[in-house]
């Protein structure tokens, strides 16, 4: 009982001291790595990744991708400025790249570095699905959700580890260890990264229409999602991201919200 209840004053004071707040929702959110570790090994990822694969250089859907990236970049150094975060992204070192492969993908890395695959190209069609895309991304890294997650997966093994210790007496050690990994993946890895997902949609959403692109593409592309998907997405329990239907529902809803913060900055005309 003495164990079970330092391991909870610990994960408690881990999780009250290690926080950052959103700049964008203001919420606190766990913190216990900090980007002074994170970025530098999301810039050595990153590069040995584009070592590794065949990045497209020098062409029009390149251009295209590095054209729309400073556009989203330059829409969240402007929103963070006005909003008081004036030097959050410091430490951040952008960088736009086209990849090879036929995976219907795109990520960003904490730090800014961006990939996007050329086999999502067909679905986003143009410059602005593009933007719908990129401003999603972006939006993981400029709210911490790599960050985030890390610091909730410590928790979670330091949770089970020290289960695992206080019941190392009982039968009833090895099953109780076994559901804890199921129960905690179910029951909040999962949803946390689904919460992140649409945190993300509605922070993208934000973004491109600063940027100057029409926010309510942003649906018509996850329409195209859905039609590519050929009913075989998963249960959404069962899924680190919303389904296609929710999203579409979700970013139909804020796509005025979207706009009307745009026009705070003067953007007054929209790109489809």
């Amino acid at each position: 009982m003495k164990f079970k209840k330092s391991l909870s004053i610990l994960l408690l004071g881990a999780m009250v001291v290690a926080c950052s707040t959103n700049p964008f929702t203001g919420k606190q959110t766990l913190a216990l790595v900090p980007n002074s570790q994170i970025l530098p090994m999301a810039f050595q990822q990153y590069n040995q990744f584009l070592s590794e694969n065949k990045v497209v250089k020098g062409t029009a859907d390149a251009n295209m991708v590095k054209n729309v990236g400073q556009k989203i970049a330059a829409a969240a150094e402007r929103y963070l400025t006005a909003n008081g975060y004036a030097g959050y992204l410091t430490d951040y070192r952008w960088e736009y790249n086209l990849v090879d492969s036929k995976d219907v993908n795109a990520w960003c890395m904490p730090g800014g570095k961006i990939v996007v695959y050329t086999g999502i190209l067909p679905i986003t069609k143009d410059e602005a699905g593009l933007a719908a895309v990129m401003g999603h991304e972006v939006a993981h890294a400029l709210a911490n959700h790599g960050q985030q997650r890390m610091s909730a997966g410590q928790l979670q093994q330091l949770g089970a580890v020290g289960v695992g210790i206080a019941t190392a007496n009982s039968e009833n050690a090895q099953i109780f260890n076994t559901a804890y990994g199921l129960g905690s993946n179910l029951g909040v890895m999962l949803p946390f990264s689904r919460s992140h997902e649409t945190e993300a949609d509605h922070i993208g959403l934000i973004l491109m229409a600063i940027a100057g692109y029409e926010p309510a593409v942003s649906a018509e592309l996850w329409e195209r999602m859905q039609a590519q998907e050929n009913g075989n997405a998963p249960p959404e329990i069962l899924s680190t991201h919303p389904s296609s239907a929710t999203r579409i529902q979700n970013i139909r809803a804020w796509a005025p919200e979207a706009k009307a913060e745009a026009r705070k900055f003067g953007v007054t005309t929209f790109k489809r």
